[in-house]
C-alpha cells in the first residue's frame, strides 16, 4: 500500500451521489407500489424514480472513474 497518497475529492462526491441516488431510488420504486392518498399534481412523471436513477449511475461512474489505488498521475 502506497503511504503519503491523495485522495480525490471526486471520489467522495462520486460516493455520495450513489449514496442518495439509491436512497431516492428507493423511496421512488416503493411509491410506485404504495401510491400516496393524496398524489401531487406531476404524480405520474416518477420525477424521484428517475432523479434517484440518474443520480445513481452518475454516483457510480463517478466512484468508479475516481477510486483509489487506479496508479494514475
Amino acid at each position: 500500500m502506497k503511504t503519503g497518497g491523495s485522495l480525490s475529492i471526486w471520489f467522495f462526491i462520486g460516493v455520495s451521489l450513489l449514496v442518495n441516488g439509491l436512497l431516492i431510488f428507493g423511496a421512488g420504486v416503493y411509491e410506485l407500489f404504495h401510491p400516496p392518498a393524496e398524489q401531487v399534481v406531476l404524480y405520474g412523471l416518477h420525477a424521484n424514480v428517475w432523479w434517484g436513477g440518474i443520480l445513481a449511475v452518475v454516483g457510480g461512474v463517478y466512484s468508479i472513474y475516481f477510486a483509489p489505488g487506479k496508479g494514475r498521475l
